[in-house]
């Protein structure tokens, strides 16, 4: 059966000398991965659209006995190229990928998360990389999982209390805006730190580097 989606891709990685497998977020179909037969030959169809980040129409064969789906058409509609150009973009995109890949089950539709991602892709794109951006892709995940941090029950200083409400509020636009004091930076990395090993049992990996801390 051949269905077709709109997706992230979150990873990739060489399956033999040819073919590729691709992760994917797609809002309906949430985490789904293929095999791009071929993909990896100069004059395959695939050449040029998949890579880390890009976002494309596609289509897949589903497999009756695996997760593992053959990917039969492509239409690349986004390359976020920002993204690989700057090292922090890179590792604040391989951050919130590592966050979804712990958070959610394969398979299971997540459009509010895949609006997230894609929003804060685009984001990267166009705005200056601050820690704030980070901070407030993990408290909107958060809040999406219904993991929102109830501030009235915390023990952070009430200029963080609304900075986080502000980061809950705002959009990226708005968020890149915001100045944070070192202070503020260290208490708001620090508490979301423990919030977050507390309720996931361990950090997403590569957090300190999204942060560059």
């Amino acid at each position: 059966m051949t269905e077709s989606t709109h997706g992230l891709i979150l990873r990739t990685r060489p399956l033999t000398e040819t073919s590729l497998i691709v992760h994917w977020l797609t809002p309906d179909l949430g985490r789904v991965a293929t095999v791009a037969k071929g993909a990896r030959r100069p004059k395959s169809p695939f050449a040029g659209k998949l890579d880390l980040f890009y976002g494309a129409d596609f289509s897949f064969s589903r497999s009756r006995t695996s997760e593992l789906h053959n990917l039969r058409e492509i239409n690349l509609r986004e390359t976020h190229s920002p993204i690989r150009e700057d090292i922090l973009k890179l590792q604040q995109a391989a951050y919130a990928t590592a966050f979804i890949e712990q958070t959610t089950e394969t398979e299971t539709p997540v459009p509010e998360i895949f609006e997230l991602v894609r929003d804060f892709w685009k984001a990267l794109c166009e705005q200056k990389t601050s820690p704030q951006m980070v901070y407030a892709f993990e408290l909107k995940l958060l809040r999406e999982m219904g993991l929102a941090p109830d501030l009235a029950e915390t023990h952070l200083t009430p200029g963080a209390k609304k900075i986080i409400a502000a980061l809950l509020a705002n959009d990226w636009k708005n968020i890149a805006r915001l100045k944070l004091a070192d202070a503020q930076d260290r208490e708001l990395y620090q508490w979301l730190q423990g919030f977050l090993i507390f309720h996931l049992d361990k950090l997403p990996r590569g957090r300190n580097a999204a942060l560059s801390h």
